[in-house]
């Protein structure tokens, strides 16, 4: 026997939005169950380089107010929305967020921040703390779980940061729960989103990377910066993929360079081998071979110059410099 449509309860629901792309959509128009409405009104759609309202009020796990750019400023951020109360699909993010940044050699209070932002507005700082000591204590990290924070805020301050980042849920009153998408968001350290990722799965590699390129210069490595030169950021899919045109431009220098270290190479070989040759007299003129052959002596050539003064010899003035004087 089928399970008929209306048993399908929220959670598997919310499951099957988890593996829906980003953009929920329903074909068949001509269904009108409570639940597919639900899912034609769940969404989470990128807003990239969009500016998180940061003077949006919210309470943090103790109680205390706050402001949502008291978490920013300095590094970037690890970005969440989920509520504390959810059955299933937040845990699952949240394990997601968990196990990638355990991972990480970066740390959360050092390097970056986690901010989880309830989107109900009935999650109390209690709920917000209950859930912030049972991540926290899992985290690897010890000495960055003060850089775990959970907040907690009325409709208004929640409805303008779910639109700036492009979430959209909706509550279901018969079974009091949220219909909602799945994923992450990373901010730069002044509140503009610059990556998402989908799903409840996070690879490590794409995270670190994000958090690099969102920290404007001011974390990672050279081997990190190398790598975003091979990688690109693909908003259609959330992650970073090969960047194919980057790794022939990579390939051609590296060619050049090679080639040309090559030739430097081979000429500074030449020039040591001719430095380190002997220096070998020039060979005799034809002349002076033949002379050699016919048994008749060179003459010897007197460079000297004659130091006789110049004599005149019909109004003309002559100076012997070289004289040639054949042996007896």
């Amino acid at each position: 026997m089928k399970t008929p449509i209306a048993n399908i309860s929220l959670p598997i629901v919310a499951v099957l939005l988890t593996i829906a792309s980003p953009q929920i959509a329903v074909s068949d128009k001509s269904l009108s169950h409570p639940q597919t409405e639900i899912m034609r009104n769940v969404d989470f759609q990128q807003r990239l380089n969009t500016q998180l309202p940061l003077v949006r009020e919210f309470v943090d796990e103790q109680g205390k107010a706050v402001k949502l750019g008291d978490y920013f400023g300095e590094r970037p951020v690890l970005f969440v929305l989920a509520y504390y109360r959810c059955p299933m699909l937040c845990n699952q993010v949240l394990n997601g967020v968990l196990t990638s940044t355990n991972a990480l050699t970066f740390v959360a209070g050092q390097d970056f921040e986690i901010v989880v932002v309830s989107f109900d507005p009935a999650d109390s700082p209690s709920a917000a703390r209950a859930k912030r000591a049972a991540y926290t204590r899992r985290y690897l990290h010890k000495e960055g779980r003060a850089g775990w924070h959970f907040l907690t805020g009325k409709t208004d301050d929640i409805a303008a940061v779910t639109q700036a980042c492009g979430f959209r849920f909706v509550y279901d009153e018969p079974t009091d729960q949220y219909a909602h998408a799945s994923g992450i968001m990373i901010a730069t350290p002044d509140g503009r989103l610059s990556q998402y990722f989908y799903g409840i799965d996070y690879p490590t590699r794409d995270l670190r990377l994000a958090l690099v390129e969102s920290s404007q210069g001011r974390i990672g490595t050279l081997v990190d910066q190398l790598l975003l030169r091979c990688f690109h950021y693909d908003a259609l899919t959330g992650r970073y993929g090969l960047a194919v045109m980057r790794l022939v431009q990579a390939g051609g220098i590296l060619t050049v360079v090679l080639v040309g270290g090559f030739i430097f190479r081979s000429l500074r070989k030449e020039r040591q081998l001719l430095a380190s040759m002997p220096i070998v007299e020039p060979a005799a003129s034809i002349e002076s071979v033949g002379n050699a052959l016919r048994g008749v002596p060179e003459a010897p050539i007197d460079v000297a110059k004659s130091t006789r003064p110049t004599e005149r010899h019909g109004g003309r003035s002559l100076q012997t410099s070289v004289k040639l004087n054949p042996e007896p």
